[in-house]
């Protein structure tokens, strides 16, 4: 999906649902800080915005409402998105992956030096004990992740191995949720809140499967249905 049409129909979507439960959407990172590199240069911002474009459609077709957040690239700081989702019901922050720096490998990718691994690829989802309603993040996180699990995504496992000051520990191992207690976007929110991340972007053949729209149609209607049911099965 082009950046943008996605943005066309984020925008669309936030203005005929205003008046339905809403989820606020962040599309992670920026133009200017445009996060992970993927192993054949791509912009991890760019995947970011496509995933959001899909989920936006998807929770629209479940009679949620969204608010867009970052569609632009352009927001001034990290701070300013759980402002911006302020008054919504649920809040997610959409990224991709990338792996420990010493599991990282060279490879030229036509003509250009990259980096890439192919030791670990799937999706995670993280929450914060900080945030005002832990409880419902949680709950919410691990009903994307079990919905994910049963339209046969597979979840990472290299989270598990924390890095020196950056503990990473299992919320629900099972559905691949852990805990990132001082990320600004999850514990300054005034609402529930999870940060999603989609696959490796640094795995060669993940990469692929992660740009086939087929593929993220049907991850985004998975975490659609989690987020659904998760807000109207109390």
């Amino acid at each position: 999906m082009p950046p943008l049409l996605t943005l066309g129909i984020l925008a669309g979507v936030a203005c005929s649902l205003a008046s339905a439960a809403e989820v606020a959407v962040d599309v992670g990172h920026t133009l200017a800080a445009s996060g992970a590199v993927s192993a054949r240069g791509g912009r991890e911002f760019d995947f970011n915005l496509v995933l959001a474009g899909r989920l936006a459609s998807a929770l629209s077709a479940r009679g949620l409402g969204v608010r867009p957040i970052n569609l632009d690239g352009r927001i001034a700081s990290l701070d300013e998105r759980p402002q911006q989702a302020a008054g919504a019901d649920f809040f997610i922050a959409i990224h991709h992956d990338s792996v420990q720096p010493e599991l990282l490998e060279d490879w030229d990718w036509d003509g250009t030096a990259q980096t890439y691994s192919d030791r670990h690829a799937g999706f995670s989802l993280f929450v914060s004990r900080d945030n005002p309603q832990p409880t419902t993040s949680l709950r919410c996180a691990s009903a994307i992740g079990a919905r994910l699990r049963r339209l046969g995504f597979v979840g990472a496992t290299h989270h598990a191995d924390s890095l020196p000051g950056q503990d990473r520990p299992y919320a629900d191992a099972a559905n691949t949720v852990h805990y990132y207690d001082k990320l600004v976007v999850l514990y300054r929110t005034t609402l529930p809140a999870v940060l999603f991340e989609a696959g490796v972007i640094k795995h060669r053949a993940e990469e692929l499967a992660l740009r086939d729209p087929e593929r993220q149609v049907r991850m985004a209607d998975a975490i659609a249905t989690g987020i659904a049911a998760c807000l109207y099965v109390r």
